[in-house]
């Protein structure tokens, strides 16, 4: 580092540093300031219990608390204590319904402050780039004003009850595969319009309390590292005033980190960055306000957390539980997403049902990894539909295949046909394992497993009533949709997913999803698909604006099922829309009529297409959407508000958001391609947007994505030489290297738990984590045993090393 201007002249002037934190960090001598910004243990803060301070918990919970027991693991991952499980993010993303999600947000709050947590690690929001991200159920789309407004709502529900919640994970992390040292390679434009907007719109609509930065690089700088990101655009221009911290274990350069608006370092790395830090303000390369300020957040959100646990009272768990999970069954059915249907749904509650599939007592309810919620209670799709058709009616049940691995025998497919044998109907319930879908590594494809595909192509060529129930965290391959008489997907629909699926298949629910992110007819089609996760230092994001529907419409690439679909029970008559308003500020008002016989809902989305644009657009790009609820024969309007970001493009050489002049036309519709009605409007403006080329197709060649970055392409980093970000199992590239990896994998192999009834997509999740960590998570995770100094000469002797025996192979 060189020697770097303060932040800001005092504490006190910084955006989250009260006054009173700011008093308290005058005090403290400096080695007690550089304690209090790294984390105590695996989950606490230090505390300052002299000066009033005082330790809190941090823990996980995109879609539902995940509180570890005890001390717990050196993963983190394994024995918490149970919480509501509720729809994981890729389900709640398709409720397009924020007050819905405002609830889930104060549920989860209510639960985090019952069990004394300070902060709640959610939601996530990062853009589903790519449907293989392994990670994708935990995030909410692939549009960034649906994944704004709706974790918004998420935040504004945790926070209410008097709990922060932490956006995640920021920003452009989008793969699983080396993300904690990968390289995202990406333009400024893309950057600001698709993967930053989602968050600036959260950060403004709810204003949390903490922000997660992400593991990996971009362009070139570690995000935990981005003056950029975490304190020019984060803070300066969005006017975020609360706490950054790590991610786990992403700490790179501690003393680089604060200089950057980094807060808060977790875990604890037992003090392993503390004399770095103290070097670095003596050499002058890190300015003491700079850690004064880091220090003075980390303290007032501390005071804030103290002052709210005792404002309220604890709630009572068994009333709070079960209030949850009735919750929990509602959200389900409000994100089922009926994909087809030839008027086979909703079944009568009579007759023979033959139900097949282990997820019917087994249910795919969630993801692997760090999001795994010890469920309160679990409704099964068996257990409900036997007691919703009683006396009337027979549950026939086949398992199909194993629900943890999804294969299958020839005689459990044989008995599923059987079972299928004169059944008024067929409910085949299929998807994808755990072990398919988690943290820590990513898809290789998006095929369903053979056997469930069999399956279907067995029974839809025997039976004319056919449902396939999907239970899946991202998109999958469906060649065989037409096969079925109808196709409904819960997502993961939490601990209640069982009984909401029920509900919606016999019309005691609707099926009130809209699809958040656009499922292709093959992976292959995609843009993104020919960068992703093929490099394990960087990735380059060639397809720029281009992903989802942006990609489908603008190029003309149906997907399977488009963005925004999803059907309905009931049916409804959209009117001629209104446009009121002046210049920018335009309000959007659509008439909805229920003419069908049924309740139901529906979404009225808002696009955006300029005419006449300086800069390559996307043909549309989704600004603003309505959910409405109407009973039969109920008229009620959809009402979108528009503003100058709905028609804007981030101008590079300005460095400035800009509408240009011309003709727009909004597109108002029931999906992305299912467009019922236009409205054309002119715009006056005097900003004036400076010329950047295109691209020929959606995928950038060399030169032009070298004009996109303003730069040459990077070349990738290469493996060797050894460094802090090269993980453990580069080392198995040299010989000295296989010797101590290996030697390392044996001393973390003891330190995984060994309860034998560890979930085995845990146990994957866990040992993923630890073999792709990187070099200086050793000495960060050594509770003192190793210090950066020894991990240094480490690295100089691998190196030195692997040298003279390449030198040596030369001669």
């Amino acid at each position: 580092m060189n020697a770097p201007a303060a932040s800001a002249a005092s504490p006190a002037q910084a955006p989250g540093v009260t006054v009173q934190a700011a008093g308290i960090v005058a005090a403290l001598p400096r080695s007690e300031r550089i304690r209090l910004v790294s984390g105590a243990d695996f989950w606490n803060t230090e505390a300052a219990e002299a000066e009033g301070v005082s330790a809190f918990m941090l823990t996980d919970g995109p879609h539902g608390l995940r509180k570890q027991n005890g001390a717990g693991d050196h993963a983190g991952l394994h024995d918490s204590v149970p919480a509501t499980c509720f729809p994981t993010a890729s389900a709640l993303g398709s409720t397009w319904d924020v007050p819905l999600l405002e609830e889930v947000g104060t549920a989860l709050g209510r639960e985090s402050r019952y069990e004394e947590v300070g902060v709640l690690l959610g939601p996530g929001l990062n853009i589903k780039r790519h449907p293989a991200g392994g990670r994708n159920f935990e995030y909410l789309s692939e549009d960034p004003l649906l994944s704004g407004r709706m974790a918004a709502a998420l935040v504004r529900g945790i926070q209410s009850e008097g709990v922060g919640a932490c956006l995640k994970h920021y920003a452009a992390n989008n793969q699983e595969s080396d993300r904690m040292r990968v390289d995202t390679i990406i333009d400024e434009r893309t950057l600001r319009e698709i993967y930053l907007t989602g968050f600036e719109i959260a950060v403004r609509e709810s204003q949390p309390w903490t922000v997660m930065c992400a593991y990996n690089l971009i362009n070139g700088e570690h995000a935990g590292e981005s003056r950029m990101l975490l304190t020019e655009v984060l803070r300066d221009e969005w006017g975020f005033d609360g706490l950054v911290m790590t991610d786990w274990i992403a700490t790179h350069d501690r003393a680089a980190g604060i200089h950057a608006g980094l807060d808060l370092e977790m875990p604890s790395s037992s003090g392993a960055w503390d004399a770095r830090v103290e070097a670095a303000i003596e050499a002058g390369e890190l300015a003491e306000a700079d850690l004064d300020i880091a220090c003075g957040r980390v303290v007032a959100l501390a005071l804030k957390v103290a002052a709210e646990r005792a404002s309220r009272l604890p709630a009572d768990p068994v009333t709070m539980h079960d209030d949850h999970h009735a919750l929990a069954r509602r959200v389900a059915a409000a994100a089922t997403t009926l994909l087809t249907n030839d008027g086979t749904l909703p079944l009568a509650p009579r007759g023979r049902i033959a139900l097949v599939g282990a997820f019917a007592e087994s249910p795919r309810h969630q993801g692997g990894g760090s999001s795994l919620v010890n469920s309160t209670r679990m409704d099964t799709a068996l257990e409900t539909m036997r007691a919703r058709l009683g006396g009337a009616g027979e549950v026939v049940y086949a398992p199909g295949y194993d629900a943890a691995t999804g294969d299958a025998t020839d005689a459990q497919i044989a008995h599923a046909l059987a079972a299928a044998e004169d059944a008024d109907a067929v409910v085949l319930m299929v998807g994808l394992p755990t072990s398919f879908e988690s943290e820590g590594y990513d898809r290789s494809h998006l095929d369903l497993p053979a056997s469930h595909e069999r399956l279907i192509q067995a029974l839809t060529a025997r039976h004319h009533r056919v449902v396939v129930a999907l239970s899946h965290g991202a998109p999958v391959h469906m060649p065989w949709a037409d096969a079925p008489q109808a196709i409904v997907t819960g997502h993961l629909g939490g601990q209640a997913a069982g009984s909401a699926i029920v509900d919606v298949l016999f019309g005691d629910a609707e099926p009130g999803g809209r699809l958040a992110e656009s499922y292709p007819v093959h992976v292959r089609e995609l843009p993104s698909d020919h960068h992703f996760a093929n490099a394990p230092t960087q990735v380059q994001y060639r397809e720029g604006l281009y992903v989802g529907y942006r990609f489908h419409d603008t190029f003309g690439v149906p997907a399977r099922f488009p963005f925004g679909h999803g059907l309905s029970y009931a049916s409804f008559e959209v009117g001629e829309p209104k446009v009121t308003g002046r210049g920018t500020a335009r309000t959007v008002t659509v008439p909805v009529t229920n003419t069908g016989e049924r309740a139901g809902s529906t979404v009225v989305q808002v696009y955006v297409h300029d005419r006449e644009s300086t800069l390559h657009r996307p043909a549309q790009e989704l600004k603003g959407f309505a959910k409405v609820h109407l009973e039969p024969g109920e008229t009620a309007d959809a009402v979108v508000t528009l503003d100058e970001r709905s028609f804007a493009v981030y101008d590079v050489t300005g460095a400035a958001w800009k509408v240009e002049a011309g003709e727009y036309e909004l597109r108002i519709g029931l999906s992305s391609t299912r467009i019922l009605a236009t409205k054309s409007l002119r715009l006056t403006s005097g900003d004036a947007v400076a010329p950047a080329p295109g691209t020929a197709s959606a995928i950038a060649t060399d030169k032009e994505f070298a004009t996109m970055l303003g730069r040459l392409v990077p070349e990738p980093r290469p493996l060797f030489p050894f460094h802090y970000d090269s993980t453990i199992d580069d080392l198995r590239t040299t010989w000295l290297g296989r010797r101590f990896a290996g030697a390392l994998s044996g001393i973390m192999a003891k330190a995984l738990p060994t309860d034998a009834d560890m979930p085995d997509e845990v146990r994957e999740t866990m040992t993923s984590f630890l073999v792709n960590m990187p070099l200086r998570a050793l000495a960060m995770m050594s509770e003192g045993r190793l210090s950066f100094a020894s991990l240094d000469r480490l690295i100089r002797l691998l190196n030195a090393t692997a040298l003279s025996t390449r030198r040596a192979a030369r001669r």
